[in-house]
């Protein structure tokens, strides 16, 4: 079964410039880069005490 990304591509196409291709391994790894950024969002929010994460977190 193959892992379920959480960015959408065809929003990630539709930011690209006309002309401009995008490659199935690129969208896993903007995927993995979105997903590592969360991740330290997490732990900056939840070391701040908060339950919510906001905007300066990321």
């Amino acid at each position: 079964m193959a892992r379920e990304r959480i960015i959408v591509e065809s929003k990630v196409r539709e930011l690209l410039p006309e002309g401009l291709r995008l490659a199935s391994d690129a969208l896993d790894g903007l995927d993995s880069v979105v997903k590592e950024i969360i991740k330290k969002a997490v732990q900056r929010c939840q070391a701040n005490g908060r339950k919510t994460i906001i905007k300066e977190d990321f």
